[in-house]
């Protein structure tokens, strides 16, 4: 009768007094003793909602890191490594959304069993989802006074208000290129959040009608629509995860919840590429 093993091969490594060890390489000691309920008596719940919420950081820690990357290559003329960064966003982006499903399966009550242990905190103060929205364009300097107690998040922030979006990086690489971006957005306060711009459409408008000679910029315009596609995606997921479980509560973090988070899916990172698709194809447009 087959024991139903595999024989352990004499190569696999077996001593870590000197090699290095998966739990030792990832710090797992660290990662997996992170989890410190604070319900009483502890909930069962819990521990999925922290989970939930640190790993999204760990994905947001990542998107920071493309972006950054991103940003570095367009001003660098590099359009394709900065192209390939945008497409690992967007898997990270999925992974994100998807995670709601599980969070989901916390029931209201479940879910009321350790709720009022949270305190004030919220998701509404994750320094590193605002870092993300400044990046990309949602730049708004009173989300600094959430921050006021902490440093490191404040200098995150600040550096992120501070510097050119990832899109306004892109209109540069266009103008560089050939392209007529309007002046007054190449010289823009980029500490300001990114306002739509009509006089920009019709340069989009020419990438779009003209994407054979266009190829690469057409290809861009594409990924940055799937990137606010995707964040809007996950903007819905959440609010839908939250009404399914609160329903109309306030949030936790002073917010009026439900309500606040629908505000969001009228915010905008890139909008001349969605105005765009009015005019293409448009006779004596």
């Amino acid at each position: 009768m087959s024991s139903n093993q595999r024989p352990l091969e004499a190569g696999i490594v077996r001593d870590f007094k000197v090699n290095m060890s998966y739990g030792r390489y990832l710090r797992l000691d660290e990662v997996l003793s992170a989890q410190h309920p604070v319900s009483v008596p502890e909930h069962h719940d819990e521990l999925l909602f922290i989970l939930q919420h640190q790993t999204s950081e760990l994905w947001l820690k990542l998107i920071l890191h493309e972006l950054r990357a991103v940003q570095r290559k367009l001003a660098a003329d590099d359009l394709r490594p900065a192209l390939k960064g945008l497409a690992r966003v967007k898997h990270i982006q999925r992974c994100l959304t998807e995670q709601w499903s599980v969070l989901a399966t916390l029931t209201p009550s479940e879910y009321a069993e350790f709720r009022s242990f949270l305190g004030t905190s919220s998701g509404f103060q994750s320094y590193q989802y605002r870092a993300v929205e400044f990046l990309l364009g949602n730049k708004d300097r009173r989300m600094l006074t959430i921050f006021d107690d902490d440093p490191a998040a404040q200098e995150l922030l600040l550096g992120a208000l501070e510097a050119p979006t990832v899109y306004d990086e892109f209109l540069r690489y266009l103008a560089r290129h050939g392209h007529d971006v309007p002046v007054s957005l190449l010289e823009r306060d980029v500490t300001e959040g990114y306002r739509y711009h009509e006089e920009l459409v019709p340069v989009f408008t020419k990438i779009y009608e003209n994407a054979d000679a266009n190829w690469e910029a057409y290809e861009a315009c594409e990924e940055f629509v799937d990137l606010e596609e995707n964040f809007q995606l996950w903007r819905f997921r959440h609010l839908k995860t939250v009404e399914r479980t609160i329903g109309f509560k306030a949030g936790t973090g002073g917010s009026s919840g439900v309500n606040f988070l629908r505000k969001a899916l009228d915010l905008t990172f890139f909008p001349e590429l969605y105005a765009v698709r009015t005019e293409i194809g448009v006779v004596g447009a």
